[in-house]
């Protein structure tokens, strides 16, 4: 008589302590996923040029690989193929040795935090050797937003952007083709807002602004698509696991503060991979550099919204085959009688 009140009771102190114990859990896996990459930012195997005559360029290489694993050199024969080479998104810099003296070629558009860093180790290269370098910024960061805070505030919107989209489209109930149909209309509406945002307003992009917008409805495309196809496929628990894997992985990891090289391995490596990070990067391509460096982001973000909206196809068809297999389990008893 008394175990019914018993296990009345042990279910809402059961939901207690869920609570007490995952709201912690999740607060730590935010800090981690948030403050870890931004506490260890610094150069590993940081793409960087080196141009000049070779025995002036061979001493300039040596004083850099003396930070081991900070830089990843490439030697080019002049400045112009180091110019060429920046533009390309090969290298982030370049260090041209010229007759006047050490010169340094930077590209703020590809980065301001990575620019400063380039800037400060040549300024202490330089001190201890008693030269001036010079720096020109080959490919510089548009005049209303130098130092990149309005480019890097745009990640996280269009993630949430992504997440609601895929949100709603579950929660309405939408299935199959028009499920699909309404992920790419709300995607293609956030890539047109996004850039009359960015480009013609705040002015923090500079390319082409139907690339950029196509740009920002892939992305956005990218998240919802592989929200709306989780939940399809396993139900409610793939809303949260999507969000969880952008905001909390996606988000920190996509090196637009900084660089991915700037990032502790293997976030930087793990950023690229999710739509946050593949966003970014084919962001700054389009905007900044003609398009350069631009497959390898497109063809991710292009396999996770391939890959999102066809789970949200079968997991429609499996859900329709559920249902007419439920409903010819229930005829058969009543044709046998």
């Amino acid at each position: 008589m008394s175990t019914a009140p018993a296990l009345s009771t042990r279910a809402p102190a059961r939901r207690v302590i869920a609570v007490v114990v995952l709201v912690p859990l999740l607060a730590a896996l935010a800090l981690w996923a948030f403050a870890w990459p931004a506490a260890r930012t610094a150069p590993r195997d940081l793409p960087l040029g080196v141009a000049g005559p070779a025995a002036a360029a061979a001493q300039v290489e040596q004083r850099l690989r003396q930070q081991e694993g900070a830089f990843e050199i490439h030697r080019y024969a002049d400045e112009a193929a180091a110019r060429a080479a920046i533009e390309d998104r090969t290298v982030y810099g370049a260090v041209v040795v010229t007759a006047q003296g050490p010169e340094l070629l930077t590209a703020s558009a590809a980065g301001p935090v990575v620019a400063q860093l380039l800037q400060q180790a040549m300024a202490q290269q330089a001190a201890a050797g008693g030269t001036e370098v010079r720096t020109v910024d080959v490919v510089a960061a548009p005049e209303k937003d130098p130092r990149g805070a309005a480019f890097t505030s745009g990640v996280l919107p269009l993630a949430l952007a992504g997440i609601a989209a895929g949100t709603v489209v579950t929660l309405l109930g939408l299935r199959g083709i028009r499920a699909a149909l309404a992920l790419v209309g709300a995607a293609a509406l956030v890539g047109l807002v996004a850039a009359a945002l960015a480009h013609s307003w705040l002015g923090a992009l500079a390319g082409d602004w139907w690339a950029e917008a196509a740009t920002f409805g892939l992305a956005t495309l990218a998240v919802s698509a592989a929200v709306a196809g989780a939940a399809a496929l396993i139900g409610p628990a793939g809303i949260g696991l999507m969000a969880f894997t952008v905001m909390f992985l996606g988000n920190p990891f996509s090196g637009a503060a900084s660089a991915p090289e700037m990032l502790p391995e293997p976030a930087g490596a793990i950023g690229q991979w999710l739509p946050p990070g593949a966003g970014t990067t084919l962001l700054r391509s389009v905007s900044f550099f003609d398009g350069a460096a631009a497959t390898g982001p497109a063809l991710t973000l292009t396999w996770w919204a391939a890959l999102g909206l066809g789970a949200v196809l079968l997991g429609t068809a499996m859900r329709e085959r559920g249902t007419k297999t439920a409903q010819t389990s229930e005829r058969e008893p009543a044709l046998a009688g």
